[in-house]
Parts: C-alpha cells; sequence; structure tokens
C-alpha cells in the first residue's frame, strides 16, 4: 500500500493566529503609552496591560466553547476543552492582576485605602456594577472546576453552571470600553474590539443553537431499540431521516439528551458505535452514573436531541498504512465503528480489546464478524481467573506486532487504561504523533 504522507497539525496556525492577537493588544497597549513618569504610572500601565490581556483572552474563552467545526473536528474535542481550561486559568489570574493593580493604582493618587477605592469605583465609574457582577461569577466557576471540588459535583450541576460563563463575559465586556483608556483614543480600537466579541457571539449562536435546531428539526430523532450486550453494557438504537447525511464519521461522538422524564435536563457526551446508516444510528454506553444507567429505560419512540458530530479521531487522522486499535471496556464502541470502516489491505488493521473478563468484552461477535469479512486481526486482554491483571508492555506489544513502529495506532478507553498503553506504545517505538487518543468526557 502507499504510504499515506502525514497532515501538518492543525494546532500550528491557530496558534500563531492566537499569539499574534495576543502581540496586537500588546501594540494597543504600546501605541498609546507614549512614556511611565513615575511607581503609579508603573502600577496602573500594568494594570492596564492585564486588563487588555484578559479581555482578549475572554473571548477566546467563549470561542472554544462555540463548536466551531474547524476546531472541534481538526483540532479534537478534548485538545481544545484543555484549551478552554488553560486558557481560563490565565484569564482569571489576569483579570485578579488587573483588579488589584488598577486599585491600588487609584487608591495611591487618591491617597486612600484600596477596599474604600474598590467600593468607589464600583459604585461611581461607568458600568463596573455589572463588572464586578460578571468578574464574581467567573471566580465561582473557576472555583468549582478545580479538580478535587470538580469530581464531588455532578456532571449536569458542573455542566449547567459552567454555562454562566455566557453571562459573566456579556456582564463585563461593557466596562473594557467605557473605562478603558486604550479604546477611549483609539476608535479603530473599539471597532476591532467590537468585531471580536461580535464574531464570537455569532458563532456561538450559529453553532451552539441555530445549528443543533436545524439538526433536530431536520432528522427528527427517536429512540428504536435498547439492546444489553454485556453486564451493564446496552446499546441504544436511534432511528431518524437520512441519518447518513448527518455528516458524522466513524469515531466521532454527539452530545445526546433524551427526553424521558428525569432525563430531559441531562447532555451527555456517547460516541457512536457503527457507522451511520440512512435510518439508524447506534450508541453503546456502560452504566457509571445516573444518566448513563437509566439509558436501559429508555422507551421505543422517546425522542432524542443531539448535538454534534464532534471529535476528531476518524480516518483522516491516519498516516500509516497499518493501523492498530486499543481499546478499553467501553472505549471499544469508538473503535469498533473504525474497525467496521477504516481503509486498509487484508492483513494491516489490528483490534487489540482490553476487559475484565471475557463477559466483558462487548460486541464480540461483531467485532469477530467484521475481522473475518476484513481479514483483520482481532486479539484481547483479559484479566486471570485469579483477578490477575494482564500486563500490556513494550515487550508484550512488539511480541504480538514485531512491526509496531510502523503502525498508526488509535486509543481509547478509561484514563488508567490509556495512560499505561500510551507508555507501552511510546516504549516500543510508535512515535506520539501516530498514536492518536481523544477522551469523551468533555
Amino acid at each position: 500500500m502507499r504510504r499515506i504522507r502525514p497532515r501538518r497539525s492543525p494546532a500550528i496556525p491557530l496558534l500563531i493566529a492566537v499569539w499574534a492577537g495576543a502581540a496586537g493588544v500588546i501594540w494597543l497597549w504600546w501605541s498609546n503609552t507614549p512614556s511611565i513618569a513615575d511607581d503609579k504610572g508603573r502600577i496602573l500601565n500594568a494594570g492596564r496591560i492585564t486588563g487588555l490581556l484578559a479581555g482578549y483572552l475572554m473571548a477566546l474563552v467563549v470561542l472554544q466553547m462555540a463548536r466551531v467545526p474547524a476546531l472541534e473536528r481538526r483540532v479534537g474535542s478534548d485538545r481544545v476543552a484543555r484549551w478552554h481550561a488553560m486558557s481560563g486559568r490565565y484569564m482569571l489570574c489576569l483579570t485578579l492582576a488587573h483588579i488589584g493593580l488598577t486599585m491600588y493604582g487609584y487608591a495611591l493618587q487618591a491617597n486612600t485605602g484600596v477596599v474604600d477605592q474598590t467600593i468607589e469605583s464600583v459604585k461611581t465609574l461607568p458600568d463596573m456594577g455589572k463588572a464586578a457582577i460578571g468578574t464574581g461569577v467567573l471566580l465561582f466557576i473557576g472555583l468549582i472546576s478545580v479538580g478535587g471540588l470538580r469530581k464531588r459535583i455532578p456532571y449536569d450541576t458542573w455542566y449547567h453552571i459552567h454555562l454562566l460563563t455566557y453571562v459573566a463575559v456579556y456582564l463585563s465586556f461593557w466596562h473594557q470600553l467605557s473605562t478603558g483608556n486604550d479604546f477611549a483614543v483609539e476608535p479603530a480600537a473599539t471597532t476591532a474590539w467590537y468585531a471580536l466579541y461580535g464574531t464570537v457571539t455569532a458563532l456561538v449562536i450559529w453553532y451552539r443553537v441555530i445549528t443543533p435546531i436545524r439538526l433536530n428539526l431536520r432528522h427528527r430523532m427517536r429512540v428504536e431499540e435498547v439492546v444489553e450486550e454485556a453486564p451493564g453494557i446496552v446499546s441504544v438504537l436511534i432511528s431518524g431521516k437520512r441519518l447518513h447525511r448527518i455528516g458524522a464519521e466513524p469515531g466521532q461522538f454527539f452530545r445526546w439528551r433524551f427526553l424521558a422524564p428525569g432525563m430531559r435536563l441531562s447532555s451527555h457526551p456517547y460516541s457512536l458505535s457503527a457507522a451511520p446508516r440512512p435510518g439508524l444510528l447506534r450508541i453503546t454506553v456502560k452504566a457509571l452514573g445516573d444518566h448513563s444507567t437509566a439509558l436501559k429505560g429508555l422507551k421505543r419512540g422517546t425522542r432524542v436531541w443531539a448535538e454534534g458530530p464532534y471529535g476528531a479521531m476518524t480516518a483522516s487522522r491516519r498516516s500509516r498504512g497499518k493501523v492498530l486499535l486499543m481499546a478499553g471496556g467501553v472505549g471499544i464502541t469508538p473503535m469498533r465503528a473504525l474497525f467496521e470502516t477504516l481503509p486498509a489491505e487484508r492483513g494491516d488493521l489490528t483490534l487489540l480489546y482490553r476487559a475484565n473478563s471475557t463477559q466483558d468484552l462487548a460486541l464480540w461477535d461483531e467485532l469477530s464478524a467484521i475481522a473475518d469479512e476484513r481479514g483483520a486481526r482481532l486479539m484481547y486482554a483479559v484479566n486471570s481467573p485469579d483477578g490477575e491483571r494482564p500486563d500490556i508492555n513494550p515487550e508484550t506489544l512488539r511480541r504480538k506486532l514485531p512491526d509496531i513502529d510502523e503502525h498508526d495506532v488509535f486509543l481509547c478507553g478509561p484514563p488508567g487504561f490509556a495512560e499505561g498503553a500510551y507508555t507501552a506504545l511510546r516504549g516500543a517505538g510508535v512515535p506520539a504523533r501516530r498514536i492518536h487518543h481523544e477522551s469523551f468526557e468533555l
């Protein structure tokens, strides 16, 4: 088979654009700062530049929540989510620095205390009251997103609170223009700021509101059947109109909302476990929480609301003729869809399935039939009768696949499995750029 040329990472031009925007913000501050006379001026100017950068990052944080296909499908949903979290942390730090430095600088000028000066500024300066509320909301969202606390909050609660970011950004936006010296003296900067936030707002409305409405009105999805695949694992078959035109690829996922009692407010990401058919989609889910456990009780005809497709772990990521798919537990769902559809010569496609026991090998009969039809290799690794876990290490991988360093690897499973498999693959000589992994817990 002809060697497939690797694609350039789509993240590189995006990062260049982000840094170019940050450079433009710094230039705006520099061009409007002819000189800094004393310590008070230095403090206030530090407050200005941190405020400008915080405002720029605030727009980026919202953009990363907009589900723009160019980001979701090319960069990957999990990578965009990490960017969003990182940008949010930097934005909060810059916002706090901006408030502290600016209020301290004003207090020095007015020869008063920082607290008194802050209260006075909120009372008297235009739009500062709204900005204070918006900042408080952002700090609250940042607090509940901290790792330890985040794990104690139900997913649905965290997700819906997180949507308050839009409200916080709206409240914080106006004081940037009404009190920012850089915008007061530079009308072009004001126009550019409106354009930045206006574009981001338009993308959010289009991709988070209008696009899902159009998708669901067009395809009108309903639950067709619920099938138990293994203990605690069910497949939900979803019917609808022209679902093969929904734009989904094997390896991708949707956010699913089932309009059944007690589930209408819950929206969770589940990946497709089979290629889309003209009238049918399928997801396969393991009972790990209230929402996933409730899926087995869905009735035929239940309306389904979906957003997507999302994800970049598709066949387009492949850069070699030979491919290894590695799945742990319910991570088999996107791997099963890829195993069925990924273009490959006979003998060039291998699937390694890790589970606790043979009873937990969901979709095994389907996988066996696909392997027979395509001439692919199908292997599994399960615990021994005494509970000992199989060791997936570089030596094991090289023994099973002597030319593993010539493979592309698609990897999906629980975090512990994914981390261990990634380490083993790197030890076996597989370059990091050819290990494709995406987390769907977003």
